[in-house]
């Protein structure tokens, strides 16, 4: 059945209407794109924030800075897993191999004398008991961190739990 001619004038408006727009639609992109690609050099930039952008990078920081401590580092609050009071630099966790487990498991916690792993560790998330590390504690840094020895980045009155009177 052949489309009457009003309904034919209909569409061809609304496609033209279409197209116009996004004719429009491309030529204020360019524009947007243009005004920010001709800035002048030395207009200084500003970040959404309001403070300026940097020009510079600051140089990395050291990578041996972690502190070290013999008798391990005090929780900040409680139920913190402790901090990793050792240097950690090229230990690999696979999964076929685990090198924190080898002082810190039965039998060779002690030997080493080392902290054994909680026995929380040794169970699954359906509360069923294993005989070896359960694979959601099987990682040891998705939770133990070393300590860096460095200033906080911002100025805090932070007290851990037990200072707080």
């Amino acid at each position: 059945m052949p489309v009457s001619q009003p309904r034919e004038k209909t569409m061809n408006k609304t496609i033209k209407a279409h197209t116009a727009l996004i004719v429009l639609s491309l030529i204020a992109g360019l524009a947007v794109v243009s005004v920010g690609i001709t800035q002048e050099i030395g207009e200084r930039v500003r970040s959404l924030g309001g403070g300026e952008v940097l020009d510079r990078l600051n140089a990395a920081p050291e990578i041996e800075r972690q502190s070290v401590s013999d008798g391990g580092f005090g929780r900040a609050y409680r139920q913190q897993p402790p901090l990793i009071p050792h240097k950690i630099t090229g230990y690999q966790i696979s999964p076929a191999n685990n090198r924190c487990m080898d002082c810190h498991d039965w039998p060779g916690h002690v030997k080493a004398k080392a902290p054994k792993v909680s026995e929380t560790h040794y169970v699954d998330r359906l509360g069923k008991r294993l005989d070896k590390i359960s694979g959601t504690r099987y990682f040891c840094q998705q939770c133990h961190v070393p300590q860096a020895d460095a200033k906080p980045l911002v100025e805090n009155d932070f007290l851990n739990s037990t200072q707080v009177k």
